[in-house]
């Protein structure tokens, strides 16, 4: 069963442009990742220090791979003392029936 990720990250204000890399870097590598469908990242106009990335991936089994994986663990250290907070995740499947769905709580 299909799932999006939802991940919401805000920069300081001086540090956006040291963000931008950081988030193409861990998209190209999430591409890359078996069970990954698609991706986009979205600027907020409101707040244009705010990111939201919204990925589609085959399972939960494959989002929970990627987020544990070293690769991504690496990029997120140089994102986290760019951030204003702690980087957010929700995470949703796809349509409005909930059987066989099941996702460690870790990750959220």
């Amino acid at each position: 069963m299909a799932v999006k990720i939802l991940i919401k990250r805000t920069a300081s204000k001086n540090k956006v442009e040291k963000m931008k890399p950081l988030l193409v870097e861990m998209r190209t590598l999430a591409m890359r990742q078996q069970g990954y469908i698609s991706g986009e990242t979205l600027k907020s106009l409101e707040k244009p220090e705010t990111f939201l990335v919204v990925s589609t991936w085959a399972s939960p089994a494959h989002w929970e791979k990627w987020m544990l994986s070293g690769e991504r663990k690496h990029i997120q250290e140089q994102m986290d003392p760019l951030l204003e907070g702690k980087t957010e995740y929700e995470l949703y499947h796809l349509g409005i029936d909930d059987k066989d769905v099941t996702i460690d709580q870790k990750f959220l």
